[in-house]
């Protein structure tokens, strides 16, 4: 008597895994990371130059203090004063 494989399917269920691994490889779409800097963080990034000429500013201030040159201007000094405390 002489047996054939008819109607019988291999059964291997490691290799349809495999084979099913493969094609989502092949469906995924190739992605990439982007940056986008926002205007907001554009603007910030002149800080620099604002902490530049602010420390340029300290170092005017320590050179009249220790001169003997500063004068405080007392109705500018008043003036601050009450915004701050008005707020």
């Amino acid at each position: 008597m002489k047996i054939y494989n008819y109607g019988v399917n291999k059964v291997n269920p490691y290799q349809n895994q495999s084979l099913k691994t493969e094609q989502v490889k092949k469906s995924t779409f190739n992605v990439t990371d982007q940056l986008e800097i926002s205007s907001a963080a554009k603007d910030l990034q002149g800080i620099k130059s604002y902490a530049d000429e602010r420390a340029e500013r300290v170092q005017q201030l320590k050179e009249q203090i220790e001169s003997g040159n500063y004068q405080v201007d007392a109705k500018k000094l008043a003036s601050d004063m009450l915004k701050y405390y008005r707020k």
